[in-house]
């Protein structure tokens, strides 16, 4: 009679789960990214990052310290980056069209000649992310393919045995708590509205999407307890998306500067001081840290 090794196949299961989930991610990234590549859609280049970012975080609770998957790893970062800068483009004139849009049909032709003339210029930068993706992805997706079958087949096996995504869980959340007591006690003080403060709350988003990410990448292998949290820290990363990107178009604006854009002295301070205001009204109406007063903004 033989005797069954329970923990053995538990091991196995376990190390399934984990190669499914993967692989579905794997194969999904590469999908979306020859997508992406043909006409570079909007949808296609979004989903090309988001599955990169996903095997990036599992990738990160498997191995924390790249040992196993430094190649990877670099690999999809790499990816990741290209992508975001095409996407984050995308986001900029997206909403910018749509800022032009409203201002010609309130009869602001001054302003929408300044918003055309920002699309313009970000579409030339956009020109030259998609060209240096087009130029690098398909030489990241062809690095990928030995090393993924290699760790696949044989490192992941290890890793997943001794894996927890459960303690890993708890330690983003006991980060994201501390970054969040820092964020407050910024905003409370007299450095609201510094630098320094959009940079924690910056920093604040970011604990909040690996939360969220990990919550949905790992979703097989973590307790009932934590399945809220995609929805939860989802909502936190919106919120604080919102003040993020209204901050960084108000500074790619400034960056560019008024004369590029042979913008009035009128006009520019119109637009800019919309989106400064608009940075502010983001800020006290967000959620997750409480904001009363920022010094020199207006709040009714």
């Amino acid at each position: 009679m033989t005797t069954e090794h329970p923990s053995k196949d538990r091991q196995m299961s376990k190390s399934r789960l984990w190669e499914q989930a993967l692989t579905k991610l794997y194969i999904n990234f590469q999908d979306y990214s020859k997508d992406a590549l043909n006409g570079f859609a909007d949808e296609d280049i979004h989903q090309a990052r988001v599955n990169s970012r996903k095997l990036l975080t599992l990738l990160s609770i498997l191995d924390p310290g790249h040992s196993v998957t430094a190649d990877l790893y670099s690999s999809f970062k790499q990816a990741q980056k290209r992508l975001g800068k095409v996407r984050d483009a995308d986001v900029l004139i997206g909403s910018f069209k749509e800022r032009r849009k409203a201002a010609k049909a309130a009869d602001q032709p001054k302003t929408a000649k300044l918003l055309k003339a920002v699309i313009r210029h970000q579409k030339a930068k956009r020109k030259k992310f998609r060209k240096k993706l087009k130029k690098e992805l398909p030489g990241l997706i062809r690095a990928l393919e030995a090393p993924w079958t290699h760790f696949i087949g044989n490192g992941l096996a290890e890793l997943a045995a001794r894996t927890d995504a459960n303690v890993v869980m708890r330690e983003l959340e006991v980060a994201f708590d501390q970054k969040k007591k820092a964020c407050k006690a910024l905003f409370k003080g007299s450095e609201a509205g510094s630098k320094e403060a959009f940079e924690a709350l910056h920093e604040l988003r970011i604990a909040a999407k690996e939360l969220r990410y990990t919550a949905n990448a790992a979703a097989f292998a973590l307790d009932q307890k934590f399945h809220a949290h995609e929805s939860l820290y989802k909502d936190i990363q919106d919120q604080l998306g919102v003040i993020n990107d209204k901050r960084l178009w108000l500074e790619t604006l400034q960056s560019i500067g008024r004369q590029e854009l042979n913008a009035g002295k009128k006009v520019w301070a119109a637009v800019t001081e919309t989106l400064r205001q608009e940075v502010l009204e983001a800020l006290y109406q967000n959620e997750v840290v409480s904001v009363t007063e920022i010094p020199g903004g207006h709040h009714s």
